[in-house]
């Protein structure tokens, strides 16, 4: 079956400064983003991720490569491609003066659109009983709600969000993901940009690590977990045991061991897909490792970019 992709760049370059000052932001970045899906788009700091999104939303030229969105190329064809997308930044861009009916009629009007097209997002996102309050006394997810709802008026193909749920609580973080889910059931593409990596396991059909302005990891969120093994960790019953234990899990993995002698706890990471937890009971039993308590795990999609990015802090 063939793929149509709603975003698909070759070869993207963002040069910064020139001389000695040059600064590269993006080294040839390719992207295929598939109809109807969502792309976690992370990086660790510097990656060039926020130059690869204004290159694809039409705000920043590339100094070279290609890019289309929804079809249409970003230089050639800019217009149609505003057309056809929706950006959502990380601060919400409503007017707290104004209600939140007021502030969507009035994109709405700006766009051209019936103002029903407004009162139907307020009961989509459940905000008709507030369309009347100022957005100031919006809570924040309210406000994230109402500036999700304004990206929405125009019914893009292609929905860039960034940073959608930052500062919000636990409840409010779950109903944008849902709305999130619900637009891509319907056919929307979504390109998410998130520092809770949570987020992108959560949400993402596929994750695009950026690291030196270049497409370093991709995969869908299992499959980047699966690139940088199990975790397997062993709690001692006694002080005395924990370097034991740490010998065994070498032999086990080949990998060195970290010990955590408050917790009495050995901790190695694995790429051994053969190695199993009945194994590691067995090879400390032999031993004579006493243990409280061991497990294996599939690492988190945090542990993963850490890993995969050589433990570099992830952009906000």
């Amino acid at each position: 079956m063939t793929s149509t992709y709603a975003v698909l760049s070759e070869g993207l370059e963002k040069r910064y400064g020139s001389g000695d000052q040059v600064v590269h932001a993006l080294r040839g970045l390719d992207l295929a983003v598939e109809e109807g899906t969502v792309c976690g788009l992370l990086g660790p700091n510097g990656a060039g991720k926020t130059t690869a999104v204004r290159v694809l939303t039409t705000l920043l030229r590339p100094d070279a490569g290609s890019a289309r969105v929804a079809g249409h190329d970003v230089l050639t064809e800019a217009p149609a491609v505003r057309r056809l997308i929706g950006v959502t930044g990380q601060y919400a861009s409503v007017d707290g003066d104004l209600t939140g009916r007021e502030n969507l009629r009035l994109f709405a009007r700006l766009l051209r659109l019936p103002r029903s097209r407004a009162d139907e997002l307020l009961d989509r996102f459940g905000l008709t009983a507030a369309a009347d309050r100022t957005a100031r006394t919006y809570s924040g997810g309210m406000r994230r709600r109402l500036d999700l709802a304004a990206s929405l008026l125009t019914r893009p193909a292609v929905l860039f969000l960034d940073e959608p749920t930052t500062g919000l609580d636990p409840h409010s973080r779950s109903g944008i993901w849902d709305a999130v889910r619900e637009l891509t059931g319907q056919g929307t593409t979504v390109l998410l940009t998130t520092q809770y990596l949570e987020e992108a396991d959560q949400l993402a059909d596929s994750v695009v690590l950026i690291d030196g302005g270049r497409a370093a990891h991709r995969g869908t969120p299992a499959e980047l977990k699966a690139q940088t093994g199990s975790y397997a960790e062993v709690v001692v019953a006694e002080d005395a045991a924990l370097h034991a234990a740490a010998v065994v899990l070498d032999q086990l993995t080949g990998a060195e061991p970290t010990l955590d002698p408050d917790r009495r706890a050995v901790g190695v990471v694995t790429l051994d897909q053969a190695l199993t937890l009945p194994r590691i009971v067995r090879e400390l039993d032999a031993s004579g490792v006493p243990i409280v308590d061991a497990t294996l795990r599939p690492p988190t999609l945090d542990e993963a970019f850490l890993r995969l990015t050589g433990a570099r802090e992830l952009v906000a």
